[in-house]
């Protein structure tokens, strides 16, 4: 690229203001760069993989205002204002997610490029049992919610069963934060 054509792209290039991980970031990109080139090439975060680039594999795979989203299908632009997550984000305070942990636990991790996609959709999925009224885990469920994320290594078998732990340990944990709610009987 010429120095002409690298600053007609400068130019062209636009602020992005968005939540990631929690945190504000600004970031400038060209208005044709996906949220995966931004999030990898702008903002060094690696965890979000670049497979096909066409929508097929799932490990782009992040969450946008808490939703499982492919990265490489989403221009950047259309995360302006809004929350992203991505796998880095999703352990607290240094202590790993309860999907990070089951699937490191029960080996469902193989070569590893599948799996921030697969712990990203999982999570979303995670926060939706939580919110349930009579939650329950449910393996069908599970890979149907993983059915967009395709993993060359396993035979998901593990990965479901890893996903099954978390939710089980969320349910506990949802059911327990209930009954503490209750105990309270509305007391400040």
């Amino acid at each position: 690229m010429t120095a002409a054509e690298n600053r007609s792209a400068a130019r062209a290039a636009q602020l992005l203001h968005f939540q990631l991980n929690g945190e504000a970031v600004a970031v400038a990109a060209p208005p044709h760069w996906t949220l995966l080139e931004v999030l990898r090439y702008q903002l060094n975060l690696t965890g979000t993989k670049q497979g096909c680039d066409k929508g097929d594999c799932g490990a782009c795979t992040v969450r946008l205002d808490g939703a499982p989203v492919l990265s490489c299908m989403t221009l950047a632009a259309l995360v302006q204002g809004r929350a992203v997550e991505t796998v880095e984000g999703l352990g607290v305070g240094g202590e790993p997610h309860p999907l990070q942990r089951a699937f490191a636990e029960l080996g469902a991790a193989q070569c590893g490029f599948c799996t921030p996609g697969m712990l990203m959709s999982a999570a979303a999925y995670l926060d939706d049992l939580a919110t349930r009224e009579a939650p329950a885990v449910d393996t069908g469920e599970i890979s149907a919610v993983l059915g967009g994320n395709l993993c060359r290594c396993t035979g998901y078998t593990k990965i479901v069963q890893a996903v099954a732990v978390a939710a089980g340990e969320v349910i506990e944990r949802t059911q327990l934060l209930a009954e503490m709610s209750n105990d309270d009987g509305g007391m400040p």
